[in-house]
């Protein structure tokens, strides 16, 4: 009975640490209502191609813990698109004409689902991908969820936002857009119109405070001595 209360203790600070994926951050919703709604290209389709997409819009977020796992990521899209697939990428450092470092990449299965949201004569779609966890340090980073249907003659364009229901931080106006099919190199995305920010998330596991951790360890190593003193 000891042991079990003890072994029971110990899990649960282990599993407290060990939280499972949240939204680290959402730059916030489309509003179709906004004078300045708009949307740009982020698509890899049989109109807009490319090696390895089209069009892709790079939207930034902090990581505000001293490191965070990264375990999904997702674009919101004005879309005319199925996609049998969804490429991203997880960038640091970029700037204008510069795309920074590449820290992790891929190509898997995408989910497809309706926001509820539309615009322009367009249904918004979230799509999403998850992969094994990437672990970035505390910083500032930049995201791209690019939606692959190689056989479908439509379009997608990911949506932009001004910060409805909004989660975590992130620097506005510091979007980037890359497209050699229309011919921009890391460009601001403000040159192409309003965006402000793109509608979109990252999901993953923030890493505490160590002094976080010391107060939540004292807590249970506490409470481990009352159940020893009771047992005894």
């Amino acid at each position: 009975m000891k042991k079990f209360a003890l072994l029971s203790l110990f899990a649960l600070l282990f599993f407290t640490v060990a939280a499972s994926a949240q939204t680290l951050f959402y730059s916030g919703d489309f509003d179709p209502n906004n004078p300045n709604a708009n949307g740009l290209a982020n698509e890899n389709d049989a109109i807009v191609g490319g090696t390895p997409y089209g069009a892709a819009t790079f939207q930034n977020f902090n990581c505000t813990t001293p490191d965070c796992d990264v375990t999904g990521l997702w674009t919101n899209n004005l879309s005319q698109l199925t996609p049998s697939a969804g490429y991203w990428e997880l960038r640091s450092g970029m700037s204008e004409g510069n795309g920074g470092t590449l820290i992790a990449s891929g190509t898997g299965a995408v989910t497809n689902n309706p926001t509820g949201r539309s615009g322009f004569g367009y249904t918004e779609y979230t799509n999403k991908v998850t992969f094994a966890s990437v672990d970035v340090n505390q910083g500032q980073y930049w995201y791209a969820v690019v939606p692959i249907c190689t056989t479908c003659a439509g379009r997608s364009f990911n949506s932009n936002t001004f910060g409805l229901n909004k989660v975590g931080t992130d620097t506005d106006n510091l979007q980037f857009f890359n497209s050699s099919f229309f011919g921009a190199n890391y460009t601001n995305a403000n040159n192409e119109g309003v965006f402000q920010d793109f509608s979109g998330g990252v999901m993953g596991v923030p890493t505490p405070e160590p002094s976080s951790l010391i107060m939540l360890g004292s807590g249970l190593l506490a409470a481990v001595g009352v159940v020893r003193r009771r047992l005894l």
